[in-house]
């Protein structure tokens, strides 16, 4: 990333809806593509970027690089990047392959219920200690840059923890994991939404 006048500002931008989000299953939740109300919502999330980013960071999952194309349809010369801040894993991919998101509820409910920031439920999955450790990775990252306009495109949960560390502190332990919960329960990004953060202060935009 160029040297900016800017001061160091993150926009992080949750993908648009994806075919996982519309109930469709499938073998490998990585390649969801988005669904075109998902490309409708990339397409106003890249509306509402009113300048050049400095650098655009992408999660690997294929449903976050469709929306940033979109911010890249419209900004074609910034700097891209992909980072490894894919999504929350913590049902296995392997027994979650072909199956859709009513089918999982009993396993969701189960693995949260019991609350191990060190279990991991099978091939493929992480642990909710490795997903925080990628969370205070991405922070570290960020603020490495130094100063300059940053947007992040990637995912709810991922950004839902990341802000929450931003407010508590990148914990591991069994409570946070709970507080986590809670609050992705309770509030969690909606498809394309937008949460700016300007000096470390957070505010949500759009829907």
């Amino acid at each position: 990333m160029g040297r900016s006048l800017w001061p160091l500002t993150l926009w992080l931008v949750r993908h648009g809806q994806s075919t996982a989000n519309a109930g469709q299953p499938a073998d490998d939740y990585s390649e969801s593509a988005l669904t075109e109300l998902g490309h409708q919502q990339a397409r106003r999330a890249a509306a509402r970027i009113a300048r050049p980013p400095d650098l655009l960071v992408v999660s690997p999952m294929r449903r976050a690089g469709q929306t940033a194309d979109a911010i890249q349809a419209r900004r074609p010369g910034v700097t891209r990047q992909v980072w490894p801040i894919g999504e929350f894993t913590y049902l296995s991919p392997v027994r979650c392959a072909g199956t859709t998101v009513a089918e999982r509820r009993g396993w969701v409910a189960a693995y949260w219920e019991q609350c191990d920031p060190n279990s991991v439920d099978g091939g493929g999955a992480e642990s909710f200690a490795a997903f925080i450790e990628r969370v205070r990775a991405f922070h570290d990252r960020v603020l490495a840059l130094g100063s300059g306009f940053v947007v992040a495109v990637g995912h709810g949960q991922f950004f839902h923890a990341y802000t929450l560390g931003l407010e508590r502190g990148f914990a591991a332990t069994g409570q946070a994991m709970r507080d986590f919960r809670r609050a992705e329960v309770a509030g969690p990004l909606g498809n394309g939404e937008i949460v700016e953060i300007p000096l470390g202060l957070s505010s949500r935009t759009g829907g």
